[in-house]
């Protein structure tokens, strides 16, 4: 108690430093995840995909991303078992801030498409396990997070698969593919509109002073998702049915009418994505400023303040207009061809999976989730679609992750209880 008390506002510059930086890493490798396939099918350049990035992902992160973060503050670690050494939770968050941050910006500089969530949830078990005690960890919620990480590409591959093999028999086969897109993608941008919509109205709003009930959330995302449907529709009637350039690529009008669709669905993912994966940089970081403010007390549910997440989502949107394209280019060309049809399957597939998570408060992985989701595209053109040496290449940066983060933490970690204990 005597430490918070004498170092505590330098424990809180320090975490917020630290925070930061994470966030940063998470923009740098993770909004790939978002915006990858945009850019990789075409349908938006680099440039236009960093813009919709920075705007929807500032906006998930802020308005969506305090449910997520109490599993990543409190749900890992029993903070019972350390209520009496306060400091050791500070040191262990702030070390799997840092841990995390610095592999992020390796693997962002190399062009690696790693896991946030892993590095982090690895830096806070590494910490906690060697650092205090293998009781202290919760190893039945580590167990659930584990869990979701397999769930979440399998779910992510199985609503990307069902949706492509939709769109291809409703229109790609059709009589008429031109005619039958028109019809069948307003009905696509709904869908994008809706899941967004209700994740933000269910979730999101709290934390600007705004609570709906469910009937008024749904109410609201109908709405929304009509007026979208409706703007979609009018965009639409411009497009003809011929081929033309687009972005150095040449599209005839269907694929020109699915390229509309995408920046729906780019929105929808980087929406998505910053409600979840704020919360690897801020769940710490929260936790940081909640035992400070109470002086040592390690609340069970403490109130999120909105500067953090502030903190948080200004990270993400500078780490992706700095870093971003090295990995945006690794995984929108590298694991199958992408057109903006079999693109947008994969990102409202990506998106709806994340939103699902991101509602119930399960920490999943955007890099496994859109993988998954661009497999699942690739298996409904046959496994040939795949480019199964990129696919390895990316289950092992996965798989290093994990000891990488914790294996820092643990360095950290010691330096710090040296340092100040």
């Amino acid at each position: 108690m005597e430490i918070i008390a004498e170092y505590g506002q330098l424990f809180i510059i320090i975490g917020c430093v630290v925070g930061f930086f994470m966030a940063w890493g998470i923009g740098a490798n993770d909004v790939a995840n978002a915006m990858g396939t945009s850019v990789g099918s075409r349908a938006l350049t680099l440039g236009q995909a960093v813009m919709v990035a920075c705007i929807f992902e500032f906006a998930g992160a802020y308005l969506a991303g305090g449910e997520v973060t109490s599993t990543i503050r409190k749900g890992i670690i029993e903070v019972g078992v350390i209520s009496d050494s306060p400091e050791l939770l500070i040191y262990g968050m702030t070390s799997a801030l840092l841990a995390a941050g610095i592999w992020l910006l390796i693997a962002s500089y190399f062009g690696w498409p790693v896991s946030t969530t892993h590095s982090i949830v690895g830096a806070i078990v590494g910490f906690a396990a060697v650092g205090i005690s293998v009781d202290v960890v919760n190893w039945g919620k580590v167990a659930s997070i584990v869990a979701s990480w397999v769930v979440s590409p399998v779910l992510a591959g199985t609503i990307s698969f069902l949706l492509f093999t939709s769109v291809r028999r409703l229109i790609l086969q059709s009589d008429n593919p031109f005619m039958s897109a028109k019809r069948y993608v307003p009905f696509y941008m709904f869908l994008a509109g809706f899941t967004v919509a209700m994740v933000t109205f269910l979730k999101g709003l709290k934390h600007v002073g705004l609570e709906f009930t469910a009937s008024e959330s749904i109410a609201w995302a109908l709405v929304i998702a009509l007026v979208i449907s409706l703007i979609g529709t009018l965009l639409l009637q411009k497009i003809d049915d011929s081929i033309k350039e687009k972005n150095g690529a040449m599209f005839n009008g269907v694929e020109r009418v699915f390229a509309v669709l995408m920046i729906f669905t780019a929105c929808a993912m980087a929406f998505a994505h910053g409600s979840n994966d704020v919360a690897n940089a801020i769940g710490p970081l929260a936790a940081i400023v909640s035992v400070v403010q109470s002086g040592g007390e390690i609340a069970a549910k403490s109130t999120l303040p909105a500067w953090v997440l502030l903190i948080g989502a200004s990270g993400i949107v500078i780490g992706l207009v700095m870093l971003g394209y090295r990995v945006m280019k690794t995984i929108g060309t590298a694991i199958t061809e992408l057109t903006p049809s079999r693109g947008f399957a994969a990102e409202l597939a990506a998106a709806g999976t994340v939103v699902i998570a991101s509602g119930t408060g399960l920490p999943i992985s955007t890099t496994h989730t859109l993988v998954g989701a661009v497999l699942g595209v690739g298996l409904a053109r046959g496994i040939g679609a795949i480019n199964l040496g990129v696919v390895g290449k990316i289950i092992l940066s996965w798989i290093v992750t994990l000891p990488v983060g914790a294996g820092l933490s643990i360095l950290f970690f010691f330096a710090l209880k040296g340092a100040f204990g």
